[in-house]
């Protein structure tokens, strides 16, 4: 295991943040941190990358206890954060040279890997130019050049793709899947399912400080193979609809996103008929229906309560 995680426990004073977290995640992963805002996702990553002091637990990185090896350990770490991380007053080649020394590089390697970064990013034409000239997504791929300069065992990628063009988040999930057939290990967390079914390879659900589920996508899926989910377009959406689709015997969970009713139900039940009539009650009307298998989504509806984006 290229990271572990034991017992890991982190109180802010009356609120336990995170509690008790085990985590096992194998070199050459992909591995899916998800969580409703809230949950200690972020918590626990900034303890991994000693941003935020343990208060209980351990945490292991390539074999070494992170007390204690916290220098060494953290050289072979990139860190892609939610928030970009870039100096506009730099120029991109200059942005990546100066993490790049941070990290250690010096000389003809520091030109190479720097060349490289860009190259990989995207942005080998960019490099004379300086960021405040940028696309929101153009200064997102900086961001990961700057975290992949060193060539890191290691990639933590929080919300990589977050309020950016599609050309660019098309690039940034080819790089991911690029990395991880070097052999790269990445954490990655999102807030769009669609991206973790794509690139994961096992995925951790967190909620209120707890790891609630971990597994393959596949093992997860299993965990509602128990439910249905029927997906209801509406027109005219009246907001009491949730409660009284919730007083249906036989119904698990419902949750409306703009004119989107998603109803988690007992495998086989047969409740169409009377979701649909609680709908029409209360005076919306039914634009299309539809049945699904179990989705990463489902399953997050289902344990958690809440959709990823909520």
């Amino acid at each position: 295991m290229l990271v572990e995680m034991r017992n890991l426990v982190k109180r802010y004073g009356d609120t336990l943040a995170v509690d008790n977290v085990n985590l096992e995640i194998a070199e050459g992963e992909v591995f899916g941190l998800l969580g409703p805002n809230g949950a200690g996702k972020t918590t626990t990553i900034n303890m991994l990358i000693g941003l935020t002091k343990v208060d209980g637990g351990e945490i292991t990185i390539f074999g070494k206890r992170v007390n204690g090896h916290r220098e060494e350990v953290s050289r072979h770490i990139g860190i892609v954060p939610q928030e970009l991380a870039i100096y506009e007053d730099l120029t991109a080649a200059e942005n990546v040279t100066f993490f790049g020394k941070l990290y250690g590089l010096r000389g003809s390697r520091l030109r190479e890997n720097v060349h490289w970064a860009l190259e990989f990013s995207g942005l080998a034409d960019k490099g004379r130019q300086f960021p405040r000239k940028f696309s929101g997504g153009m200064k997102r791929r900086l961001n990961i050049a700057c975290a992949v300069v060193h060539r890191p065992r290691l990639l933590i990628m929080d919300e990589p793709t977050v309020g950016i063009d599609p050309q660019s988040r098309n690039h940034i999930l080819t790089s991911v899947a690029e990395l991880h057939k070097q052999g790269t290990t990445i954490i990655y967390t999102s807030h769009y399912m669609e991206e973790v079914e794509e690139l994961c390879t096992r995925v951790a659900i967190m909620d209120q400080g707890r790891i609630i589920a971990q597994g393959s996508k596949e093992e997860l899926k299993e965990l509602v193979s128990s439910e249905d989910t029927i997906v209801v377009e509406l027109a005219n959406v009246n907001y009491t609809l949730v409660e009284e689709v919730k007083k249906i015997v036989g119904v698990k969970d419902c949750v409306l996103r703009d004119n989107t009713l998603t109803v988690q139900v007992a495998r086989n039940s047969p409740v169409i008929g009377r979701i649909v009539d609680a709908i029409t009650g209360t005076g919306a009307e039914v634009v299309s229906l539809s049945a699904e298998r179990p989705t990463l989504e489902s399953v997050f509806l289902t344990l958690t309560g809440k959709t990823l984006r909520d």
